[in-house]
């Protein structure tokens, strides 16, 4: 069976979700997480750095993300999860086995530009 895309929305609800560009600063190990994932600062250049933790640990390591340009949302609330406060939510897209794949510029952008 087809999956169906979400209700349309208007260009200004678009304009909403603050979805901005950054550069993996520092990474660690997130032993506490309920599902492998990884600690993430990302660098948003004026915007300054933010943290996350992202269940990507299938497809990356520490050493691969550090240094990568990501998407993310920046203005969902902050979560906290076991002892770590995420302030963004890193985007991707699921492979075949539903495992995430980042998303990211296909050549370096400055750090905080906002998608349109």
């Amino acid at each position: 069976m087809a999956e169906e895309t979400a209700p349309e929305i208007g260009f200004t609800d678009f304009q909403k979700v603050d979805v901005r560009v950054g550069t993996i600063s520092h990474v660690e190990d997130f032993p506490e997480a309920r599902r492998p994932a990884y600690k993430l600062w990302v660098d948003f250049g004026p915007l300054g750095t933010r943290k996350t933790s992202a269940q990507v640990t299938v497809h990356y390591t520490k050493d691969t993300l550090l240094g990568r340009q990501v998407a993310a949302v920046m203005n969902f609330p902050a979560k906290q999860i076991a002892k770590f406060r995420s302030e963004i939510l890193v985007l991707g897209f699921p492979d075949e086995n539903g495992e995430v794949v980042l998303i990211a510029p296909d050549r370096p952008v400055p750090n905080g530009g906002r998608l349109y």
